[in-house]
């Protein structure tokens, strides 16, 4: 009789494992470009605004699958090193949209490089159909529903 993977277990743990292999390899990048490279979660901010530049920070939220906090300060580090610039809307004085700067756009082509290697890599070994299956339940984790959080309005 099989026994069912530990899902959980092995998700959280390849994730931080990605998480400290994709920050090496960018630290990789930069030592050979003289220049800082952005870690794993402001990649995904520049990738994000060289897709869709001038996003308001809840659409930058939406794209990256995180809380609006945690975006802020994502972006926040961002404007520091220069590579991306919030802007009040011009429609909306409450609302900021969030513009690539072209220290940060300049960096894309490293990343995208380091990121095309490091999918290869993951694919390795598997099969166009088994990497379809992989994409399937990683989709469908995401697409669980969340558990309710404090503060949340509840239906008796």
């Amino acid at each position: 009789m099989s026994t069912r993977p530990k899902l959980i277990f092995l998700l959280n743990s390849a994730q931080r494992h990605l998480q400290q292999w994709l920050a090496a390899e960018q630290a990789t990048a930069a030592d050979q470009a003289g220049t800082p490279m952005p870690t794993p979660a402001q990649s995904g901010v520049l990738f994000a605004l060289a897709k869709s530049d001038g996003v308001t920070m809840g659409q930058l939220a939406q794209l990256l699958d995180l809380e609006p906090p945690a975006v802020s300060g994502l972006v926040q580090r961002t404007e520091v090193l220069g590579w991306a610039q919030r802007r009040p809307c011009e429609h909306d004085g409450r609302t900021q949209r969030v513009w690539l700067q072209p220290a940060g756009r300049a960096l894309l082509p490293r990343m995208t490089s380091t990121t095309h290697r490091v999918n290869q890599q993951l694919a390795d070994g598997f099969t166009d159909a088994e990497l379809q299956t992989v994409a399937r339940w990683l989709a469908h984790v995401r697409q669980l529903p969340r558990a309710p959080q404090e503060g949340d309005d509840h239906v008796a």
